[in-house]
């Protein structure tokens, strides 16, 4: 599907944030457009098409984190720690980018979700609206999360040193 397609590096990035290893994103990422395809007759056009696709990626994503969580979380990040790429010419913003997401496993669901739409360049008023909280709230939350991501990555770029 073209639609699908449009918005493959959302998909990715919602892949991303819930697995680790590549088969796990692909297995995830395949389990996501299958949902798309099955439930494509219910989208009523009441929200943006990327919005709808967002809210199914997410739910699928929960779902399968949810039944294939079976390593503990000290083992992911030990595993993208010493898993990083050392041939690429950009290994620095590589390792950036497996910090900036081995951060992110240490937060909650809702919080992962407001980072992701944040990514995403949602306007606050959408992401209330996803979500279902106030969009005063989204803000407060936001600023929350940005600081505990600054401590995290200190905490495990400290850690691996």
């Amino acid at each position: 599907m073209q639609v699908i397609e449009e918005h493959k590096g959302m998909l990715f990035r919602v892949c991303r944030i819930y697995q680790d290893d590549n088969a796990d994103r692909d297995d995830l990422m395949q389990e996501i457009i299958l949902q798309l395809w099955l439930v494509f007759e219910s989208f009523k056009g009441n929200s943006k098409i990327g919005t709808w696709i967002y809210r199914v990626a997410l739910n699928t994503a929960i779902t399968y984190f949810k039944k294939q969580k079976r390593r503990n979380d000290t083992e992911l990040l030990t595993e993208m720690a010493y898993n990083l790429p050392d041939h690429s010419l950009h290994a620095e913003k590589e390792e950036q980018l497996a910090l900036f997401y081995a951060a992110l496993k240490h937060l909650n669901k809702i919080e992962k979700a407001l980072i992701f739409l944040y990514m995403e360049s949602q306007p606050y008023n959408e992401i209330a609206l996803n979500l279902g909280i106030s969009e005063v709230n989204v803000r407060v939350r936001l600023t929350r999360i940005k600081n505990k991501l600054k401590e995290i990555i200190k905490n495990i770029s400290y850690e691996h040193r």
